[in-house]
């Protein structure tokens, strides 16, 4: 059995810049001994991406594949300061899994203020289960506050594994990371480790994650990647939290 047994950022060929086709992925994961995958295409507004319709249609895949969980859902891009997403209320009341992120490519980095004020708005719908790679440096936020309203409205902060690649785009991650996790850890915040896979082989690669936090002495309590029901729970706190019921 792996240490930790879903991964819940990856995507398929749908995205438009990833390699791996949906049955792919599934045979992967359970070649991995994954218990749950969530597949989280980019939104529409990252080129190359699907449309819409695409995330309508989510009811003829099915979520069962022998002892793995499959979640159909979406990497949604913040829009704006406000924390809207790039795609309809309607549609994101459907999503088994929504990840918030911020991309350069659609969202240009704003003031520290604007940035904080993104995932905060974010992370006040209901329906944003995890904020995406906050690790970036180039959107400067305050993570206090970023972390206080993730422990707040029981948002997930992903500890994104693809972020400390060595040729990673991203600014600055890894002494980020160690401000979130040092944040996470003093206010009980959870976070789920996530590799942002864009090929199937890189399911369920956490190994830079994973040193990261042994490094700094992480509690794994505070990882739900430990089980699916410690993960289906922290999702639920959310959902209760806001009083919502998803249909």
């Amino acid at each position: 059995m792996p240490r930790f047994v879903l991964d819940t950022h990856t995507h398929t060929i749908a995205s438009g810049h990833a390699y791996s086709t949906i049955s792919e992925m599934i045979a992967m994961a359970q070649q991995k001994g994954l218990k749950l995958l969530a597949i989280t295409e980019h939104g529409p507004n990252l080129e190359g991406s699907v449309s819409e319709i695409y995330f309508r249609n989510f009811k003829v895949i099915p979520r069962q594949y022998g002892d793995l969980e499959l979640f159909m859902g979406i990497e949604a891009d913040i829009m704006d300061a406000q924390g809207n997403l790039c795609i309809s209320d309607n549609v994101q009341q459907k999503m088994d899994y929504i990840v918030a992120s911020l991309h350069p490519i659609v969202t240009a980095p704003m003031s520290l203020e604007e940035n904080t004020s993104a995932y905060i708005g974010a992370m006040q719908n209901p329906y944003v289960c995890t904020l995406g790679h906050i690790d970036d440096g180039k959107y400067e936020i305050d993570y206090e506050a970023v972390v206080k309203e993730a422990k707040k409205t029981h948002t997930l902060i992903e500890l994104n594994s693809s972020s400390l690649h060595p040729l990673a785009s991203r600014k600055n991650s890894r002494e980020n990371l160690k401000t979130v996790l040092a944040l996470c850890e003093r206010e009980g915040v959870p976070i789920v480790i996530d590799s942002d896979a864009h090929i199937c082989y890189d399911i369920a690669n956490f190994v830079r994650a994973e040193a990261l936090i042994d490094e700094v002495h992480f509690p794994e309590e505070l990882i739900v990647n430990t089980s699916v029901e410690k993960f289906k729970k922290e999702i639920e706190k959310k959902l209760l939290y806001f009083g919502v019921v998803k249909r």
